[in-house]
Order: C-alpha cells, then structure tokens, then sequence
C-alpha cells in the first residue's frame, strides 16, 4: 500500500487525520462540518455498541427513542441549560420548500414558516422530561431507566473527525428517581459503567471525576466524567454522567405522589458517551504504521493471509485455511480469510498493518508440510511459528495478551506523564515542554480556572475522585487550597 505517512512525532494532528482517511475509517462529507463513517470504522463503533448496550441492560435500564426535533420553548424552560447549548443549536424555520420558476432549482417556500421553530437534537432533555411528565404520577412509576441510541447536532465550525463534528452518534441515558441519593447512585453507577468499557474494552486507562462548576453539563449540578490521556500528551474526555437534582422537574412540572401522599419533584440523571471514543481508540494506541486496535473491539481478530504461487497451491492452501477459520470461530474468535487475487501477501500485510488487525497468519505450502503456521500480533509486530494443531488455544491466549499488554503499555504512558507541582513556574515549565495531566492547587473560585485557562489554554480536567484532601496554595494566586486537581491542555 502507499500512502503519505506522516509521523506522529512530527505532525501529531495530520497522522490522525491521515490515519483515519488512508485505514478507511472516516472521511469528510459534502456537508460542511459532517463525516462519513466508512463500513471498517462502523463496525468498530458497532462492537463499542454491542458491549455498552448490553452493559446498560446489566444495570436495569431499557432502550426507547425521542424526537429528533425539539419545539425552541423546551429549550427556554431551563436556564442554565439554554444558555449552555443556545450557540450550539440548529435550527428548522420552515416545513417546505418549492420550486424557484425563474431560476431552476428549489428556494424555501417563505409561506410555509412554521408557527413555532424547531431546534435540530442537541441533547434530549426536555424533550424527554417533557415526555415523562405524562409518564409519571406516583412513586409507582419510578424509577424510570431509560437509554437512547441517537444522533445530535452540534454546530461546530472547526472540526475534526469523529473528535468535533456538527453531527455524531451517541447513546444518551436518561433516569428518574423517587429520592436525591438513588439518583446520585445512578450517576456513580454509570460513570462506574464507562470506567469499565473504557478499561476491560477499549483497553485505555481514565481517571474519573468531578467536573468544576465552569465544566458543568449546562443543567446539571454535578458533572462527572472519566478523562484519558492521548499520546501527544493532551487530555480526552471520554465519558460524562450528570447528576440534574431537581432543576429538569421542576422545568417541566414533573411531581410524583409519595408512599405519604405528599407531591414531590422527581430526581433526575443523564449521561452518554459518542463516538469520540473512536478518536481515543485510535490516538491512544495507533503508531506511525496505522491503527492499533485491542482485540475486543476488532472488526475481525485475525486475518489469514494464502501465500501461493499457482491455483493448485491456492486450493491446497485455502483448504487448510477454512479448517483453522472454523477451527478459531468454535472458540469464538473473528477470522477474516483473504484469498483476493488482486493483491500480493505484501500488500495485504501493510493493509492489515495500518488496519490494525489484532492477529495475522500467513500460511502457504511449506507451512501445510510443516503443520505449521506464521503468526504475526500487531501490537509488538512480533513474528512466530505455532504448530497449527494447538492453534486456536495459542490464539485465544494472544489475543488475550494483545489486550492486556495494550492496556499496561498505556497505563505506563499515562502514569509517567501525571506531575505534581506546586508553583505557577513549574506549572507552566511542565504544561510546555512535557504536557500530560498536570496535579496542582487551585483556590476553587472560577476566576482563578478562566485566568489559568486565558494564560496556558489549560483547563481543569476533573476533581479526581480518589484525591485525598492535602493543604497547599493556589498555584496562581497562593490561595488557601483543600486538595489538587488535574490540569491538561485537551480536546
């Protein structure tokens, strides 16, 4: 294969970018600010799919689906929440279009303006909310555990793929509660839930947190998140799970009666993750070659490449080749059998490379003499000659090695770039020439966080939750100080 390669220690932003087009994940739309998710890259979010939704129904919760259309008075009913995301918001003024006789084509119809305009989904809250209040009339109800597999809209001028585009795909779950501690619980419990996907699937290593009040989901009035960390040293929020008290309820008029017969507002959560978890996959683990995926999360785990020189060595060969693919998909493994004649072993080897297939055998005559196969893992590039009767053992057990050793490997990388300091000099020495998550004092008012933010482009990541209380001062104003937080420049 030949593409412009581009090192990651040269031009950190265009290897992601030449990543994502050239292993055929994404590429940019003839909508301005909108992606194209290729087949490859769909069928990775479709695995993070699978194993989240079966994780959600785990913990109780059930799928259904709101309107993509939001009446703009929703949005008014929530003041915190409006001014969050009114910068945000697309918007639908009229229901038809018609065709323009002097010009050819088709103009909006300015007759057909609707009475009330419609925003384009930037988050479900009210809709919902105002969807629950029919739903809800008794402690009988409750709890509500619901989840959704949607599409938002976000306008975003400058972006990204799958990290910041005016539209992308996410799950949003929202949860109604008789009582303030069973929705705190909920919020804890689901951001408990991403911490694990993000660990035991994605392989990649977060630290969960409180969001700041500058931070906050708009509405919410605790936001808590998990935070990773890329390889060129900036921080990726990966995941957030909102604690709304009462402030959704009491927008929408949602009451329940108790067991006492008293009318209380109900308790409320949120909390997604989106397929910025696709932009963390791959800038956690990638290398200069291509993609580098954990093997859970791999459209296909193996791939099984023929080497042969004529159709009789191929029909040998590909007969071999179906008895180790069936062999491996009885232990449950994903198998992928090459057998195009249109390309070279070599060629297919760098496709599978820069798609950072888990595992790749190569096998041709001389092996099937041999009873043996080549055994290449992606992660190490490490080669190796198995004997093809313990194969699917041998596999299973790689590929189980290839998940975990991604995961320490990041692991280490995230440890070694998470520095203490204690002065505003070495803050800054740290923040410009190594990056990472950087654990200081702050004196917990919003002024000193946009001040930092204004003079490094750092921001508070989170209030880690495991973050013992330890005295110190503001790094920036010498403040008084309870305990550090964690500062990085992000995404």
């Amino acid at each position: 294969m030949s593409f412009e390669k581009v090192k990651r220690s040269e031009d950190y932003s265009k290897w992601y970018n030449n990543l994502v087009i050239n292993a055929d994940l994404a590429e940019h739309s003839a909508v301005r600010g909108c992606m194209v998710i290729k087949p490859y890259g769909y069928a990775i979010w479709e695995k993070m799919q699978a194993e989240l939704d079966r994780m959600f129904k785990e913990t109780g919760h059930s799928n259904a689906y709101f309107p993509l259309f939001i009446p703009k008075s929703f949005l008014s009913k929530e003041a915190d929440h409006v001014e969050g995301f009114a910068k945000e918001c697309a918007v639908v003024t009229h229901y038809r279009l018609k065709v323009d006789e002097d010009n050819g084509g088709v103009v909006v119809d300015p007759d057909a303006r609707l009475e009330e305009e419609l925003i384009v989904r930037p988050t479900s809250e009210t809709v919902i909310w105002n969807t629950y209040k029919n739903w809800i009339q008794s402690y009988r109800d409750l709890p509500i555990l619901l989840n959704q597999w949607a599409n938002i809209v976000r306008w975003e001028m400058r972006t990204r793929l799958f990290l910041r585009t005016a539209e992308f795909l996410w799950q949003e779950g929202h949860t109604a509660h008789a009582t303030k501690a069973e929705a705190i619980e909920e919020t804890e419990k689901m951001l408990d839930v991403y911490a694990d996907f993000a660990q035991t699937f994605m392989s990649i290593p977060v630290i969960k947190g409180v969001k700041t009040a500058n931070e906050r989901f708009a509405g919410a009035e605790d936001t808590y998140c998990i935070e990773g960390l890329m390889q060129d040293g900036k921080a990726l929020q990966m995941g957030t799970s909102h604690f709304l008290g009462q402030n959704f309820a009491k927008a929408f008029d949602v009451t329940y009666a108790t067991k006492e017969g008293t009318q209380e507002h109900v308790w409320a959560t949120s909390w997604g993750v989106s397929t910025r978890l696709m932009g963390a996959l791959i800038m956690t683990h990638s290398d200069d070659e291509g993609l580098v995926l954990p093997p859970k999360l791999a459209p296909y785990q193996v791939v099984i490449v023929p080497i042969y020189r004529n159709e009789e060595q191929l029909e040998t060969v590909s007969s071999k080749a179906h008895e180790i693919m069936d062999a491996l998909r009885q232990k449950g493994i994903s198998v992928k059998f090459d057998d195009r004649d249109t390309h070279k072993p070599g060629w297919k080897f760098a496709e599978y490379e820069l798609k950072g297939v888990p595992v790749r055998i190569a096998i041709g005559p001389r092996d099937i003499e041999n009873s043996t196969v080549e055994v290449a893992r992606r992660d190490t590039k490490e080669k190796e000659v198995l004997q093809i009767d313990d194969l699917p053992n041998k596999i299973s057990h790689l590929l189980e090695s290839i998940q975990e050793n991604l995961f320490l490997k990041a692991e280490t990388f995230r440890d070694d770039n998470i520095t203490t300091v204690d002065t505003w000099e070495e803050f800054e020495s740290v923040l410009d020439s190594k990056g990472g998550f950087i654990s200081a004092h702050w004196d917990g008012t919003p002024e000193t966080e946009d001040k930092i933010k204004d003079l490094t482009k750092a921001t508070i990541r989170c209030i880690p939750l495991k973050n013992p209380e330890e005295e110190g001062k503001c790094i920036l104003t010498g403040n008084p100080s309870p305990q550090r937080v964690l500062f990085a420049r992000a995404y």
